[in-house]
């Protein structure tokens, strides 16, 4: 249940942060943020950010036991 919990929270993380920094026109360097289009909805997107995300929201959902 805390992995299900952890992607949910990555992907807020992700989508606010790449919508921010992406909607000023850079990819942020490391962050590699980009334009995807899905079914005709365009959205900024970032694995870095998502995945970093996920594992810190684990992480805090272990320290929690």
């Amino acid at each position: 249940m805390d992995v299900i919990k952890s992607v949910v929270f990555g992907a807020i993380l992700s989508a606010a942060i790449a919508l921010v920094i992406g909607s000023q026109g850079t990819s942020a360097g490391p962050l590699a943020i980009q334009l995807v289009t899905i079914a005709d909805v365009r959205m900024f997107w970032s694995w870095p950010v998502f995945f970093t995300g996920t594992g810190l929201s684990f992480a805090l959902m272990l320290l929690q036991r």
